[in-house]
Formats: C-alpha cells, sequence, structure tokens
C-alpha cells in the first residue's frame, strides 16, 4: 500500500470534473468548518482518474452481484446479513481458539507425535499464501459462492481429521482444511467491507471480533469436555456439523441478494459464453486462467512458501540454519518475489491476465505503509510472544495455572475491546491516521515497558499492564491499518488489497516467531550453564528442555533462581529486539499514512455508495479527501 508523503489525503477527481476543480488542485483550502486543510496534488490526478474509472472498466462479478445484492436487501436484510457475518465470525474464533489444542492428542494416537510442528508448519503457509487466491476466487466468482466452497473444504478437511488412521491422511486433512480456514478469514473482511461505509467499517470490524473475547474464557472448558468425552476425533468432527450451520445464514442472505437483484435487472453483469465451464469447458478454463492470474498466484505462493517453511522448520532442525536445503529454499524464494513483481507489474496486463498487484497498488503509498505497519508491528509482537507464556510460568513462581491462562488472555481481550473502541471514535471523530498513530505509539510504549517489567524485575501489575497497553495499541492499529489501505482504491480492489495486507502481517508473524527461536535457541543454553549452580549437563539439559522441571524447584531454591536469571537475560534480548521493530510503525504511519476524512462511501477513490451508484451530494465535512 502506498502512501503520499504528504500527511494530507489527494482528492480523487474524474475527467468529467476536473477542469471544476483544477483550481482546488493548487493550492490549500482553508477549511473553517472542518478544522482542517488539505489540498489536491495535480500530478496525482491522472493516476487517481484511471483508478477511479476502474469501478466501470473491470468491475468484477464478484464486486457487481454484491452491490446488487443490497440494492434489495433493505433494513431487515442488512441486518440479517450483519447478524450472519457475526456467526461466522464466532465459529472461526470457536475454531481459532479449540482444534488447535486437539493436534498434540491426535498426532500422538497416531504414534507421529514428532510430526506435529511439520503438519501446524504446513497449515501455517497455506494460511498464509491462500490469501491471494480466496481473494481472487471472491472476485471471480462471487462472494456467497466462494463461502460455499469455504464450507466444503471445512467439512472435508474436518471429515478427514476425524477419520484420519495414518499421519498422512492427518496432514492431508491439515492442508484442505487450512484453505478453507484462510478463506473464512479473508471472505468475512472482504464482506464487511462491501457492505460498510468507510464511517463505520472499523466498528464492524471490530464487533467482528468479539467472539474472540468470549471464547477465550470458554476454550479451556470445552476441549476438557472434548478430550475427556468424545475424543479428538469428535473435537474435529463436531466443526463439519456447525461451519455449515453457522455460514448457512450469510450465504443464503448474499444468493438470495444476488437472485433478487437478478430477478429485478439490478444485477448488469456483462455476460461471456467463454465463462460456462458446462458448455464450453476448455474456453471457460482458460478465461479462468486470465481472470484469476493463475501465473501470479503461483509465482507468490511459491515464493512466500519457500520463505516461510525455511524460516519455521530451521530452528528445530538438527544443524539448524546450517542445513544446506534451508538456505537454498530463502534465496530461490528471495529471487521468486522480485519475479512475482515484474510479472505483475510488467507482462501480465500485456498478456491479458488480471494482476493480482496492478501498477496502480505500486502507487498508492497506503497499501504499501499498511503493508509495512502489519509486518514490524507482527515481527515485534512475536519477537516477546513466542516464549512469553514459559518466561512467566518460570519466574512467576507463585502463579497458579488459571493466573496464567488470564495473563496470556489479557492482551487478546485488550485488543479486541479497544478494537471495537476505536471504531467506534471513528464513527465521530473522522481522521483514522491519528488514532492510528496514537494506536502505535501506545503499543511501542507498552512493548517498551517490558524492559523493565518482563517478570524477573516487575511487579504482577506491572507485567500485566504493559499486556493491557498493548493491547489497547493493538485493537487501534489493527482495525485502521486495514481501514487506510481499503480506503483509497477502487471498490473492484478491496478482496486483493485486503488479502495482500493480511498476508504480509502473516509473514512478519513467521519472521518475528523464527528470530524468536533463533535466539532463544542459541542463547538458552549458554545462559543456563552460566547462572545455573551446577556442572551436571544432564540435569542443565533437562532445564532447557522443559519449564515443567524448572517448575518442580521452589522459588527460593538456587536451581531455580538461576533458572530465573538465564530467563531473564535471553528475554531480556527478545524484548529489546521487539522494542526497536516497534519504533517504525508510528514513523511509517506519521509520514506515509494520508490524512483521510472517512465518510458514508463504500471508498474515497470513486465516489460511490454501497451499491456502486455515483454520490451526487458532498458532505462538507469530508471535502478534505
Amino acid at each position: 500500500m502506498s502512501h503520499s508523503q504528504e500527511p494530507q489525503v489527494p482528492e480523487r477527481v474524474h475527467a468529467d470534473t476536473e477542469s471544476k476543480h483544477e483550481e482546488e488542485l493548487r493550492y490549500y483550502t482553508t477549511a473553517t468548518e472542518t478544522g482542517t486543510q488539505e489540498y489536491n496534488s495535480k500530478q496525482d490526478a491522472a493516476d487517481d482518474q484511471s483508478s477511479a474509472d476502474i469501478h466501470d472498466k473491470e468491475l468484477s462479478d464478484g464486486v457487481a452481484r454484491v452491490e446488487a445484492a443490497q440494492k434489495v436487501w433493505g433494513k431487515r436484510g442488512y441486518i440479517f446479513l450483519l447478524c450472519g457475518l457475526f456467526l461466522a465470525s464466532y465459529i472461526y474464533s470457536l475454531d481459532g481458539v479449540t482444534t488447535y489444542q486437539y493436534l498434540a492428542t491426535a498426532t500422538s494416537a497416531l504414534n507421529e507425535h514428532s510430526m506435529s510442528g511439520t503438519v501446524s508448519t504446513a497449515g501455517a503457509i497455506i494460511i498464509a499464501v491462500g490469501k491471494p487466491f480466496m481473494a481472487k476466487l471472491a472476485d471471480y466468482i462471487g462472494r456467497g459462492e466462494t463461502y460455499i466452497l469455504v464450507v466444503i473444504l471445512y467439512c472435508v478437511g474436518y471429515i478427514l481429521y476425524a477419520s484420519a488412521q495414518h499421519i498422512d491422511q492427518f496432514a492431508g486433512a491439515q492442508i484442505i482444511y487450512s484453505f478453507g480456514y484462510t478463506g473464512l478469514q479473508m471472505l468475512t473482511q472482504v464482506v464487511i467491507a462491501d457492505v460498510t461505509t468507510l464511517r463505520y467499517r472499523a466498528f464492524w470490524i471490530g464487533v467482528m471480533t468479539m467472539p474472540f473475547v468470549i471464547n477465550t474464557w470458554i476454550a479451556g472448558e470445552i476441549t476438557n469436555g472434548v478430550l475427556s468425552g468424545g475424543g479428538w476425533r469428535w473435537g474435529y468432527g463436531m466443526f463439519a456439523i456447525m461451519v455449515p450451520a453457522c455460514l448457512a445464514p450469510v450465504i443464503g442472505s448474499l444468493l438470495w441478494g444476488q437472485w433478487k437483484a437478478r430477478k429485478l435487472n439490478l444485477l448488469q453483469e456483462k455476460y461471456n459464453p467463454d465463462k460456462n465451464f458446462f458448455k464450453h469447458p476448455i474456453r471457460a478454463s482458460k478465461v479462468a486462467f486470465r481472470d484469476m492470474d493463475i501465473p501470479g498466484l503461483i509465482l507468490i505462493g511459491a515464493a512466500l512458501a519457500l520463505i516461510l517453511l525455511p524460516l519455521t522448520l530451521a530452528p528445530s532442525a538438527s544443524q539448524g540454519w546450517n542445513t544446506p536445503s534451508m538456505i537454498v529454499m530463502i534465496v530461490i524464494g528471495c529471487v521468486l518475489l522480485p519475479v512475482w513483481a515484474v510479472w505483475e507489474v510488467v507482462f501480465a496486463e500485456r498478456w491479458g491476465f488480471q494482476p493480482i498487484a496492478p501498477m496502480r497498488f505500486f502507487k498508492n503509498f497506503n497499501i504499501s505503509a499498511a503493508c509495512f505497519i502489519g509486518f514490524f508491528d507482527f515481527v515485534s509482537f512475536y519477537l516477546q510472544y513466542t516464549y512469553q507464556y514459559s518466561f512467566v510460568a518460570v519466574v512467576k513462581a507463585d502463579w497458579s495455572l488459571r493466573d496464567l491462562s488470564y495473563f496470556s488472555s489479557t492482551q487478546t481481550v485488550a485488543l479486541t475491546v479497544f478494537g471495537m473502541a476505536a471504531g467506534i471514535i471513528l464513527i465521530w471523530w473522522r481522521r483514522p491516521k491519528w488514532l492510528l498513530f496514537s494506536g502505535l505509539l501506545i503499543r511501542l510504549l507498552g512493548v517498551g515497558l517490558m524492559i523493565h517489567s518482563r517478570g524477573a524485575n516487575g511487579t504482577d501489575a506491572e507485567l500485566v499492564w504493559c499486556q493491557i497497553l498493548q493491547g489497547i495499541g493493538g485493537g487501534f492499529a489493527a482495525v485502521i491499518m486495514q481501514l487506510v489501505a481499503q480506503a483509497l482504491v477502487a471498490h473492484t480492489d478491496v478482496a486483493i488489497v485486503t488479502a495482500l495486507v493480511l498476508l504480509i502481517t502473516e509473514i512478519g508473524n513467521s519472521v518475528g516467531s523464527a528470530i524468536a527461536t533463533a535466539v532463544w535457541t542459541s542463547q538458552m543454553p549458554n545462559e543456563l550453564a552460566a547462572h545455573v549452580p551446577t556442572d551436571n549437563q544432564t540435569l542443565l539439559n533437562e532445564l532447557y528442555s522443559s519449564i515443567t522441571v524448572i517448575q518442580s524447584y521452589p522459588a527460593d531454591d538456587p536451581i531455580r533462581q538461576g533458572a530465573i536469571a538465564a530467563y531473564d537475560q535471553v528475554m531480556f534480548h527478545l524484548v529489546l529486539g521487539a522494542t526497536i521493530v516497534a519504533i517504525f510503525p508510528p514513523i511509517v504511519a506519521f509520514f506515509f499514512v494520508d490524512d483521510i476524512t472517512l465518510d458514508d462511501k463504500q471508498n474515497k477513490l470513486d465516489n460511490r455508495d454501497l451499491t456502486g451508484n455515483k454520490n451526487t451530494t458532498t458532505d462538507k465535512a469530508d471535502e478534505n479527501v
């Protein structure tokens, strides 16, 4: 997402109004009623003109259908859709906080517990690289139709999980399920952007994360009940029933809206017989190959898989980063990234493809800024979070398992609550740049305070408040980061832009976790040897391998005190690194995010409402964008 280096947002003008606004492109306007000053960049007008006209020239079937559906829903239909989205978000959240806890039990039952890491890695890569594919599919075949595919993937994946007799079947289930999981996340975010105006979008993004607050507290009870009752197979299998039931309302709402709009001749689809797979399967396949930019998807998928796989596996490999295959994969992946960029910018459109990332994306600084903010924020977060639970479990000898569980949930709850709070604030104070900047500064403060309050040196209150501060800042940033990326692209680009932002943040997750693991595995053995008063190498190895061994020693035991000192030293380096990385997001937000004013339109670029109709009225408070 590219941003203009000016803190103001350039006004997006169309060719037929360019002469009318020509003077406004030359000077600052004094805003007495809105209290803002912004100006338009004449140099950007031509680029913005072509981007805005994308709505008319390249409107995808998926966008055309969801815009038409909104013409027939009415108030009740709209409320029904939002309830359906909340239900979809709830089952997504419940799945995310429960099923991962069955992995160790399932792989152990299949006598392949050592493969747990490999299975998780495969799933994580699919969840990351599957996002652009799902976004393209939602644009090509429609939102409701892609939701149906998500349900099928979920059901097949969970049925295979529940019936797996061998680890290869279980791994296959993980791959299929991961496509469904990432598709559900993507589609929910995209449909929220489809059906909400900029002014209210952050609020609804926040509302859809509220299930995490509920499920965080009940996940333990559910998993304990499942494992002690029906077993891990039922833990997976029950989602094959619940997911279709929970997604039925949103699917029904989307498909009914499309059907009704088509019946009333409100859906102006451009019929292309070459897209009919039943009559012309070969021609339809060729059209889909071009429209979905399959070469681009393959290139970006292969590049990211080759980068993410070694980042995840190298720390646990026998030779670590000295393993030749790890280096080779990283190199090939890094080479493929510029190859993908050249394909997208130079060759894709020239050869009749619809690129994932066309040139207009590279000219839009907001897209780049949102990606950079998400990347660095997640690197910073996972640098400290990866081993945070282990650290607190060792240094806080007086904390119970319940205390540890509550502490682990503190930041998640704060993220969710203050994400919705940010949405409420933006309904009235419509300037997301400064709330984003403030949130990132608060998050930086919370991370920085961990240097002193990381456990061994700080009180319980200090440690908890660090998590709350990070949650407050992170909640503000999470909803606004996505919003600023979507605000300055045409509706037809919203799905793929959302996918790119979420994809880059997933990469930040992997990079942060990989760095944390590398630091931990390289430093912890030496720190334990330096601080634990023993020459018994077997004991040192046990202390390194298991926190339960450390916890078996009383708080005042020299062995426990030495382990606490070792953990404290390693965590200092991780938190210091996290603090340094956390400096970059607010800098990017300040200099590169456009200072837009949120209004009651789908985006700031093509001046259209949620149904695709051009706005004929101007909100004075919104004239500065």
